[in-house]
């Protein structure tokens, strides 16, 4: 079982390896936008979907790498005091009541604006935008397709983790 949850890691791993590089692009765009504004009073409303296009995508499929690397946000408020095996049965917890539904749920109600988006290859959010509304919204079933993978692996080695404690 550990092999599956490292192999669903290394998912997340070579998109977070990937994703991660938007970052960088982004800050890049947003400088030469402000230069363009700035110093020649020029601007273009593409390169600043570009912006917000890179923003969604850094934080969206970076979500699942997020989780892997544990820098998610958690409500630390007896958790810290708990033990291994009370933190694997309250991360478990979680999994199977809130993560896994709530993305589903997403998921199931995402879909078929994203299918009809592509269906129609939905253009640009503002006149004179990246052409490809489409894209963007694809983000939506992407998202939660590499939480739900780190969301199994996690559950995996919670269950690993509750019992290695029994024993």
């Amino acid at each position: 079982m550990e092999k599956m949850a490292d192999s669903l890691d290394r998912i997340n791993r070579a998109v977070g390896d990937i994703i991660r590089w938007c970052a960088l692009a982004m800050v890049l765009l947003q400088f030469g936008i402000v230069v363009l504004r700035y110093v020649f009073g020029i601007s273009f409303i593409f390169l600043n979907e570009g912006v917000l296009y890179l923003h969604s995508t850094l934080f969206m499929l970076g979500a699942g790498y997020t989780y892997l690397v544990n820098a998610h946000v958690r409500v630390d408020i007896f958790y810290a005091r708990l033990s291994d095996r009370g933190k694997a049965k309250i991360d478990l917890f979680g999994h199977v009541l809130f993560l896994f539904p709530a993305m589903i749920v997403l998921l199931y109600w995402s879909w078929p604006t994203v299918r009809t988006s592509w269906a129609i290859l939905e253009g640009p959010i503002s006149v004179g935008g990246i052409p490809a509304s489409f894209l963007l919204k694809s983000l939506i079933p992407g998202f939660c397709i590499l939480i739900l993978i780190q969301g199994l692996s996690a559950l995996i080695r919670d269950l690993l983790r509750i019992k290695e404690a029994k024993s």
